[in-house]
């Protein structure tokens, strides 16, 4: 592979034309490589405006925490419950990385900027989440995903908000 190729066939985006046809809402899971999390102190407002307005739709809903909505694949947003902090960080956005690599990024920032990491923390959507605070008050989460255990509180969790077990 060169370091510059066309791509669109790895994208949902189709390939810029005048008559170019948007792909369908894309349903299915995946390991999704970045998404956006947004803040809101009124979660439903903030879904219908991003349903209604923007042609997101619900993927999933944990009631009165968070919404994660989808619209093409990889156009992930996940609307969270605010949180009361004296100062916010301005943006939130998370990364894939995978487990081994959660523990050195951490003593990286760590390192670069005492105090910018928290975590990691087992998360009840099956993953490592490690948050890192950057100079510029970006909030980023490199999270990695956990192998899936059927036997897991974090598969019992999925299953009890509607996730059906991925494929063995």
């Amino acid at each position: 592979m060169t370091d510059t190729f066309p791509a669109f066939d790895l994208s949902p985006v189709p390939t810029p034309a005048l008559d170019a046809v948007p792909p369908e809402l894309f349903r299915g899971i995946y390991g999704m490589p970045m998404f956006v999390t947004v803040p809101t102190d009124d979660l439903a407002a903030s879904a219908d405006f991003w349903v209604r307005g923007l042609g997101f739709f619900d993927l999933f809903s944990i009631p009165g925490r968070l919404t994660h909505l989808r619209r093409w694949a990889f156009q992930d947003v996940l609307l969270m419950a605010a949180e009361s902090a004296a100062e916010p960080p301005a943006l939130t956005v998370s990364f894939s990385c995978v487990l081994s690599q959660i523990d050195e990024i951490a003593a990286a920032g760590e390192k670069l900027l005492p105090g910018s990491t928290t975590g990691p923390r087992h998360m009840p959507w099956n993953s490592v989440e490690l948050e890192v605070v950057t100079p510029e008050n970006t909030r980023v989460i490199m999270t990695a995903a956990r192998p899936y255990d059927p036997d897991s509180p974090e598969a019992q969790f999925l299953r009890d908000i509607g996730i059906e077990a991925p494929a063995a």
